[in-house]
Parts: C-alpha cells; structure tokens; sequence
C-alpha cells in the first residue's frame, strides 16, 4: 500500500512541519501561501499546538522569536513583502543564535508586485535579510515532495547550528499538487536544548539569557567571529545541489526550485538535438555549491543561470566559475515562467558561438 498522500505544496509544508514536532505557528495570510495558515488552524489544535494568526507580519516574526527562545520548534511562513517585514526579525533572531523555520512562497515585485510566481528574493534570501553580519540556512525545494522533506531538513539544520533556516520556494510550487510519502524523512541525532530559557530547574540553577544587545564593540565583534565560524563548518558539511547530465557538458545550466524542472526538461530534448547540455541544480542556496560549479568549470564550456528574475543567482555563478568559462543569463520576471522552448531556444544560440 502506497504511503503517498496528494497535497498542494502549502499544505505539504504545513503537514511536515507538525510531524516535524513543530508545535507553535506564527503567520499573517498573504497570497500565495495563505494555505499553510490555513492548514496550520485545522491541524495544530489537534495535535496540541499553536496557531496564531497575528496582527501583523511584524508581530508574527517577534512571536517566532519567543516560541525558539523557550526552546520550542516553531516556524512562520509568508510571500514576499511580508518577508520584508519580518526582516529586523529575522536579524534579532540571528543574533541570539535561535532556529526557526521561515517559509517564502515568493511572488513577483517589487512593491505590492503580482500573486504569480516568482524566485526575485534570492537576493534577500542569500544576502540581505536581515541588518548586520549574518547568515541564514537557505533551502529551495523543485517538488511538491520537497516543500516537505526540505522542511524537515531545514528545522533539524536550523536546531544543529543554532541559526534561523529559510525555505525559499515560489507561487507555482505552493499551489501545485503532486503525491507527497511523509515517511522518508531522514532525522538527525540533535543535542538537547539546554541554552533555552524554559526555567531554572531545568539548567541547575544556570540563568538562560537570550540577547543580542551588546554594548561593548569587542564583545559583539567576538560574538560575530564566533558564528561565522559555525557558517565555516555549515559551508563545509551541509551543500545539497542535484546533478543531470553533467559529467561531458558543454553547456550547463544552473537553475533552482520550478525554474529547475523547466531546465531539466530542456536538457534532455537537448541532448536529443545532439547539444551537450547538462543541469546544476542547487538545493542550498546557502551555502551555495560553489565548489562544484567550479570544479565542472574544468570541462564545461560555459554556463547558463536560468531564473524567474532580472538575474540575481547568476552573481553566484559567476563567482564560482571565476572567469574559467562564460557564464550567461537568461530569465523572465513579473510572474512569468520560462518555457522549455524558451530555454532551449537560448541555449541552442549559445551553444553555435562555441
């Protein structure tokens, strides 16, 4: 008998996170991932969690910052300008070296922008998502099966390294339905959480502070060294990328979450036309897989970062492949897909001035 259930991407996000042992959610509905609320109402109290729907994004992101402190898993979720909003958040929680789970179903912008889908966050996701030196856990699922199992990956990481994870997906995947098997999720053996401030007779009379004011430059910038250190050993353990076809490459295209399906579709009716092409596809945007771009810089002729934006993962091409190959772009935004015609069409055109 089959363990798999059809479910949209929301709802599958929701359902992992509660068999995750996620017990407080903390949200503000924004299309188009106002399903995870909604699913989170119905099922939360009948597993004897919490979901609250706040007054506002802002409101939602300091609750999630209470819910980690006591040592609880809890997450948030939102579409992109309540991202935005969650962002001073987002950095406090970074600085008190909590995990959470914060889910983007992204949508176009910028500004109120569109309800379809999108990937133009990256930046923010990657870069500047909060103020202040820090980093967050990024994870782009490309199926409905892995709005799930990357949810549970992310709350394990996040619980690991004592660092906030973000699942960074978009419109198309949150409201797509595809069979989802919640019995394949790999769990970590995690250390218990004895920094949280959940009362004194659990630490033996050790007083639990959580902050991140700190008034003396010298002891903030040791507080930063020291988590940049933990984002070293993230950087050098926890890369997930997926490879198609690139082992004789001329051609490679990088391409995440929908945008990767499209791609890998494309690659192989290239590969029918007698074009080399091949598919990186990263599943941590960060750490991103640097080290692999680079190393199949050796034999691939050039490289093409397909994206739902103006172009933004292309930065990160470019900086693995270090001027080895050329790296080109190709993209559409507003919420608009690209077709496998379309990436077809650019790669076939690229590929003649090789």
């Amino acid at each position: 008998m089959s363990n798999k259930v059809l479910m949209k991407g929301n709802e599958a996000i929701a359902e992992a996170a509660i068999k995750s042992g996620c017990l407080y959610f903390f949200g503000y509905p924004i299309t188009p991932q106002t399903e995870i609320s909604e699913y989170m109402a119905k099922r939360m109290p009948k597993v004897g969690g919490l979901c609250l729907q706040a007054e506002s994004e802002v409101a939602a992101i300091n609750m999630l910052m209470g819910a980690s402190a006591a040592g609880s898993r809890a997450m948030t979720s939102s579409s992109s300008p309540g991202i935005s909003l969650k962002s001073e958040g987002i950095s406090y929680i970074a600085g008190c070296d909590l995990p959470c789970l914060i889910v983007n179903v992204q949508r176009g912008g910028p500004g109120l922008g569109g309800i379809q889908p999108s990937q133009s966050d990256y930046y923010q996701a990657t870069r500047g998502v909060g103020h202040g030196d820090l980093r967050i856990l990024v994870l782009a699922p490309s199926s409905v099966q892995e709005m799930a199992s990357l949810t549970a990956e992310a709350f394990d990481l996040a619980d690991e390294y004592r660092m906030p994870a973000m699942l960074l997906a978009d419109g198309a995947l949150g409201q797509m339905m595809e069979p989802v098997d919640f019995s394949v999720f790999p769990k970590r053996e995690l250390a218990p959480k004895t920094w949280a401030t959940n009362g004194l007779k659990n630490h033996e009379g050790k007083k639990n502070i959580i902050n991140s004011l700190f008034i003396d430059p010298n002891e903030l910038e040791n507080s930063v060294i020291e988590r940049y250190k933990r984002y070293d050993i993230v950087e050098e353990k926890e890369v997930r990328y997926e490879e198609y076809l690139t082992d004789d490459a001329d051609i490679v295209l990088v391409a995440f979450g929908i945008t990767a399906r499209i791609c890998k579709s494309a690659v192989t009716e290239l590969r029918n036309q007698g074009i080399k092409a091949g598919l990186l596809r990263p599943v941590t945007l960060w750490p991103y897989p640097k080290k692999i771009i680079s190393k199949l810089a050796d034999h691939a002729k050039a490289f093409i970062s397909v994206e739902m934006s103006m172009g933004q993962m292309v930065d990160d091409v470019r900086l693995a492949v270090n001027g080895k190959r050329p790296v080109y772009f190709f993209g559409r935004t507003g919420g608009i897909i690209p077709s496998v015609e379309e990436v077809i069409c650019e790669t076939t055109k690229i590929s003649e001035t090789l």
